[in-house]
């Protein structure tokens, strides 16, 4: 029966590869390549769109974020959906009438710049690389769920399939593979959801055991085998522990302790965290060899803090007052939380927090820095207007015959997504409450995989496992499909085509593509290696948060302020993308422990969610260097502008490439 969900994926694998191959006899012209022709129609084009856009972070990562982080993650799917709102109205129509291939092709065309395409084009690549970071870590994982290969294998399978299909197919072939994959990703998560309801309880039932008993955190009330992470796989490698119970682990030989921290900052009238507190007093200070446990060692983790009289602080009713504890393990162990065969009876489980703090808004997503409205705000606008800057998403409204069915094609991507953003909620609260385990190991990423074979029925289970496996892979497989025609585009089109080789033949530029698609696939499937310790939908964020800051202001104020000059594009695009980009690898460090900067809680939150400084400064640079260079606003601007927003009936708007 193991086997099962690994067929599930390979249907979905082939029928995949068929399609492309099946579409390739369309795909003949420099234009099929990189628009399809112009002719996909609205439905067609709105599926593949929520296709593309679906990708492992709303398949796997919502549901596995919400379940880890509690409500505070649902701005993800609002923020996901919203952007379109902004695409609508402001961007889709426009952008689809100045006729271009790539947004490098509307960045030049717009402002008479060649210069202004090169700075464009490793904004793609930028983007790009970021977003395939996270789709390749939902295939190793996926792998990992359904037969506990090495992360690394479902990586390079993933790779090497859509890097085939995407040199094999472009555009073309690419859209009709993506509608399939929407419809396959909503009867992916829908059905098996349905069926999980029907056994275990509908979502409100469950919903309602986190809300009516504010005070309660998940347990294991079945021996579990837990798995902890070393220090390389940091911030991965730690368990936090509830101070409101003991919770018992039974660790092995070799086992090693690095370091013991507070969950959070104490508090009035707390004491910090001291390994001293803990049942079997383990030595006061942590050596830099770390705390070797032995063989067989049993900690009853009940971590009280003490003051320097190592005495425990004690509140109003009596009782100590701690904050919880946080443990950072030098190497990865596997423990038990039975001792010597006998389990405690309903065991708090390890990094759960409260049913209190899961369901109410500023949870342990945005207050990880206690600046959680500042941390809100920044994520709101990373998502609403990121989606509305992605290159791989707004090339498809290239592949409309006209403005007007752009439009209609954006508004029928709101309407599919909406129908399976409505699921991702109900796998998180499903998972918390049936598959515990996955927060003591680091594991809620999986939830989608993971919990169909909690089921009774062990054949159901893994059916059901099967079909979800199928559509985690179609939804990484159809962004990642989506991101390689983007960047392969913008390499083959704007860097070999427009700029190295003007005079190229469509011939050399097809086989510019398909070059490019195969390096940048190598190149995705090596980043995607050394990403496991992040979660999945916090990677998809930041790419959101550079093109927020990046192609979002050129494209607004490009397409409706004709006071907007090349100097000010450019200033702004540098000016915001790469402060945010900077501010988020170095945050990634930070993260990693590869630099050991010690920053301010109010610092590390614009670090982690740059887009709400990042935005407005974008915006600002573009506005006030394009004031101080007016004399460099382009001459025939007001024809431009008439492009972009005449109604085709008037016959003003054209390809800006015409071959």
């Amino acid at each position: 029966m193991v086997y099962i969900p690994l067929i599930f994926v390979v249907i979905i694998i082939v029928v995949t590869v068929g399609l492309g191959i099946w579409a390739t006899k369309s795909s003949r012209s420099a234009s099929d390549f990189f628009v399809a022709g112009r002719s996909v129609n609205v439905f067609w084009n709105a599926s593949a769109i929520s296709g593309e856009y679906l990708s492992a972070a709303s398949f796997m990562g919502i549901a596995g974020m919400l379940m880890k982080n509690g409500y505070d993650a649902l701005w993800y799917p609002v923020g996901y959906a919203t952007g379109y709102l902004f695409l609508l109205l402001f961007i889709a129509g426009p952008l689809r009438r100045f006729g271009a291939y790539t947004i490098p092709d509307f960045a030049e065309g717009r402002f008479d710049s060649p210069l202004f395409r090169r700075i464009a084009v490793t904004f793609v690549l930028f983007i790009g690389f970021f977003y395939t970071m996270p789709q390749m870590k939902g295939a190793g994982v996926t792998m990992s769920s359904i037969l506990n290969w090495p992360y690394w294998v479902g990586i390079i399978v993933v790779g090497t399939v859509i890097t085939f299909n995407v040199a094999l197919g472009g555009m073309k072939g690419i859209t009709i593979v993506q509608a399939f994959q929407y419809w396959a990703k909503l009867f992916g998560i829908a059905v098996p959801c349905f069926i999980l309801m029907a056994v275990y309880g509908g979502y409100h039932s469950k919903l309602g055991d986190n809300t009516e008993k504010p005070k309660d955190i998940p347990r294991l009330s079945k021996e579990t085998p837990l798995v902890f992470k070393g220090k390389k796989d940091t911030p991965a490698n730690t368990i936090s522990l509830s101070s409101a119970e003991p919770t018992t682990i039974t660790f092995p030989k070799g086992a090693v302790i690095d370091k013991i921290s507070a969950v959070r900052k104490a508090e009035r009238g707390e004491a910090k965290i001291s390994p001293s507190a803990f049942s079997n007093k383990l030595p006061a200070t942590i050596p830099a060899e770390g705390i070797v446990l032995a063989a067989g060692t049993v900690l009853t983790l009940t971590p009280a803090p003490v003051t320097k009289e190592d005495e425990a602080v004690i509140g109003s009713d009596g009782k100590p007052v701690f904050t919880g504890a946080k443990i950072e393990f030098k190497e990865p162990l596997s423990a038990d939380t039975k001792i010597e065969g006998v389990l405690p009876a309903k065991t708090l489980v390890p990094n759960a927090q409260s049913n209190k703090k899961w369901v109410e808004p500023f949870g342990t997503l945005t207050s990880k820095y206690n600046y959680p409205l500042l941390y809100t705000y920044s994520l709101i606008i990373a998502l609403v207007c990121g989606t509305a800057g992605l290159p791989h998403i707004l090339v498809r409204f290239y592949t409309n015959p006209d403005g007007r069915s752009a439009k209609r094609t954006t508004m029928l991507v709101m309407v599919l997504l909406g129908c399976f953003y409505v699921f991702t909620p109900m796998w998180g609260v499903l998972g918390r409450s049936l598959l515990p385990a996955l927060y003591a190991n680091n594991a809620t990423d999986s939830v989608v995989i993971r919990l169909p074979k909690a089921l009774d029925n062990a054949m159901l289970g893994y059916i059901l496992s099967g079909i979800t496996s199928a559509g985690a892979f179609a939804a990484f497989m159809s962004t990642f499909s989506g991101l390689l025609v983007s960047m392969s585009g913008a390499l083959a089109h704007d860097i070999y085509g427009r700029i190295l080789r003007p005079q190229s033949s469509p011939e050399s530029r097809l086989l510019a593509f398909k070059i490019a698609a195969i390096v940048f696939g190598v190149v995705a499937m090596l980043l995607g290696l050394l990403v496991e310790s992040f979660d999945i939908n916090m990677m998809v964020g930041w790419a959101f948060a550079i093109a927020a800051a990046s192609y979002f202001p050129l494209l607004l104020l490009g397409s409706w302020w004709r006071g907007l000059t090349v100097y000010g594009a450019a200033a702004g695009m540098l000016g915001g993308g790469l402060l945010s980009l900077t501010a988020i690898v170095t945050s990634m460090l930070l993260d990693k422990k590869i630099l050991g900067w010690t920053l301010s809680p109010l610092v590390r939150s614009l670090m982690e969610q740059p887009a709400i400084w990042g935005v407005p400064l974008a915006l600002t640079i573009m506005y006030v260097v394009s004031k101080a260079t007016a004399n460099h606003i382009p001459k025939d601007v007001h024809i431009k502008m008439l492009r972009l927003h005449a109604p085709e009936e008037m016959g003003v708007s054209k390809d800006y490439i015409e071959h």
